[in-house]
């Protein structure tokens, strides 16, 4: 698989994958917390996520280390937004097979770019994950 295969991946999710992400956040978190709490939280894990499909490093730490005291002054830990990231994760691989199943080329690429994404969403240092 080509850098400018998965360049192109990553170009995709960055046009159709924010309102996807936000929904599996917001349901995640809605499983937990009252509705508007449970926005809140999933409006900044989302920017966290998008900062990621951006490569924008820096930001995601910073935005990771935001979502993490977020998380706490919610009275949850770092396990729910392992688990919610892992649902969005399994939700994007899903429309992106259903979407570029018929080109294996696409679906090789966003395969491949959604791997390397799951690598970087490891808890932060320091930080367990508990259910």
């Amino acid at each position: 698989m080509s850098k400018s295969d998965v360049d192109e991946a990553l170009a995709g999710l960055r046009e159709w994958s924010e309102p996807v992400v936000f929904d599996c956040l917001r349901e995640c978190y809605g499983l937990r917390l009252e509705a508007p709490q449970a926005r809140l939280l999933a409006h900044c894990h989302v920017r966290q996520w998008q900062a990621l499909i951006a490569g924008e490093t820096a930001r995601f730490d910073q935005l990771r280390a935001d979502l993490v005291a977020a998380l706490a002054a919610a009275k949850l830990d770092v396990g729910c937004a392992v688990e919610a990231d892992a649902c969005v994760l399994a939700e994007l691989y899903e429309i992106a097979l259903a979407r570029f199943g018929r080109s294996p080329r696409s679906a090789q690429a966003y395969r491949a770019a959604l791997t390397a994404l799951a690598g970087k969403l490891a808890p932060p240092k320091g930080k367990r994950a508990a259910a």
